[in-house]
């Protein structure tokens, strides 16, 4: 009896496909982003995630401020229409100066 050899398989492949099939598109996906409080961060925010869900609703924005007022968290929930659309997004508020991180 022979054993059958198998090529060792990549672990990350199995990760990718799993991450692609966790989210179904079109779906309403919340963003949090945060960072210093300050009078302009809602609108900037806001202006960034219409590049990339022009039909995107500021009324649906949740805003959190911290214990002491310094930050604020806004958590924005975008319409996903693709991955390479909340790879886009994330990427261009988590470049953005006023943001200091997005989960």
């Amino acid at each position: 009896m022979s054993a059958s050899i198998h090529p060792p398989q990549d672990p990350t492949a199995n990760a990718a496909a799993r991450k692609d099939s966790l989210i179904e598109y079109p779906s309403a996906f919340p963003i949090k982003v945060m960072g210093l409080a300050h009078d302009d961060f809602v609108h900037t925010v806001t202006q960034v995630v219409r590049m990339f869900d022009p039909f995107f609703d500021a009324a649906s924005i949740e805003l959190r401020a911290s214990s002491g007022g310094k930050y604020l968290g806004i958590t924005v929930t975008v319409t996903a229409t693709s991955r390479e659309q909340l790879d886009s997004l994330y990427s261009a508020l988590s470049s953005h100066p006023m943001v200091k991180v997005v989960l």
